[in-house]
């Protein structure tokens, strides 16, 4: 659905070279929701800007639905860009114009007769569960209701992409949940391709099939969501990632550890299997679980727990053993011993 090919963004003056995007190709795939995952000036803005030529590359391709769009000027370019929608942080809405009217303004610029905008905006305010606010100003308005009338004008068009830079960002948690379940109902329901920009794991945990983590202007790791916090391989990654599963152990527990510390991982089914029940009964160590949880990404559980093993150090190591050929993925923090 959407190809980026060696897309390069530079902004050049007088006195100084900037790059905003460092030749970056990404290949999303139609139906998917995929996460651009970065902290502020990383390019990830301005290389989601690049897909709708919001941000005109320097240099490559933009190819959506086939069409590459700098190939594109004029009406074409207008044309095409009808087929991505685009929602923003700030939301954007017209003060002085009602909820009805603001997604109007959309169809209404793309020529659509009255009585079929008044029939599309009523679909879309049922779709995003505003309805009965058609009438109401965006002051009047919270800010997640705000999002969902901007996300009612971005679908206007029935676009085949919807571009999403922070929309969330500006929400409490709460809301910021209800609106990813919106896109998520939004992605499933009309299949749009959704693609996020976003500096939380979180979102890409709850909503992204894919994802790519940017660092100065150029995509550093990129996989499917859950690989990615199963298995991240960068450091910046692996920062981000923490933000979500955090398994720093307090100093206080560790002074107590008098056996070997391991950090296991459960993907998949395997978080639902009698792993180390099984090594108990089967090997003469002792074990105490620190510190775990299961997360789910993308309703796919992934089990990560840190445990302390007791006993003599062959039987540790015949226990680790067992724990490494079924669960592939055991760590040995550290052996502490008083």
């Amino acid at each position: 659905m959407i190809t980026l090919e060696s897309i390069e963004k530079v902004y050049e003056s007088k006195s100084s070279r900037v790059v905003g995007v460092d030749n970056v190709s990404l290949s999303i795939e139609k139906g998917e929701i995929y996460g651009i995952v970065g902290y502020s000036g990383a390019g990830k803005s301005t290389l989601l800007r690049c897909i709708n030529i919001l941000e005109r590359p320097t240099s490559g391709k933009v190819i959506v639905d086939g069409v590459d769009l700098l190939e594109l000027s004029g009406k074409r370019l207008r044309e095409a860009r009808q087929s991505i929608g685009m929602i923003f942080q700030g939301f954007y809405l017209v003060s002085s114009k009602t909820v009805f009217e603001n997604v109007a303004f959309a169809l209404k610029a793309a020529g659509v007769d009255r009585a079929k905008r008044e029939e599309r905006v009523l679909e879309l305010l049922s779709l995003v569960g505003l309805a009965d606010k058609a009438n109401q100003y965006p002051s009047q308005l919270s800010g997640g209701q705000k999002q969902r009338v901007s996300i009612a004008r971005a679908l206007a068009n029935s676009p085949k992409v919807l571009l999403c830079d922070e929309a969330t960002s500006a929400l409490d948690p709460s809301t910021t949940k209800s609106i990813l379940s919106l896109l998520k109902k939004i992605n499933d329901e009309l299949g749009i391709t959704i693609v996020i920009i976003t500096h939380e794991m979180e979102i890409v945990k709850e909503v992204c099939d894919r994802c790519a983590v940017m660092q100065d202007g150029k995509v550093v790791e990129e996989g499917p969501s859950y690989e990615i916090f199963a298995n991240p391989k960068e450091d910046l990654t692996k920062e981000f990632i923490q933000t979500v599963l955090d398994f720093q152990l307090p100093a206080k527990l560790l002074e107590n550890c008098s056996g070997t510390l391991v950090r296991l991982q459960f993907r998949g089914e395997q978080a639902g299997e009698s792993v180390v029940s099984d090594m108990l009964q089967n090997h003469k160590v002792k074990g105490n679980i620190l510190h775990g949880k299961v997360e789910y990404i993308r309703e796919k559980p992934l089990g990560i727990f840190i445990m302390e093993v007791i006993g003599e150090q062959v039987e540790i190591q015949r226990a680790i053993s067992y724990l490494q050929d079924r669960l592939k993925q055991v760590e040995v923090i550290k052996h502490v011993s008083k």
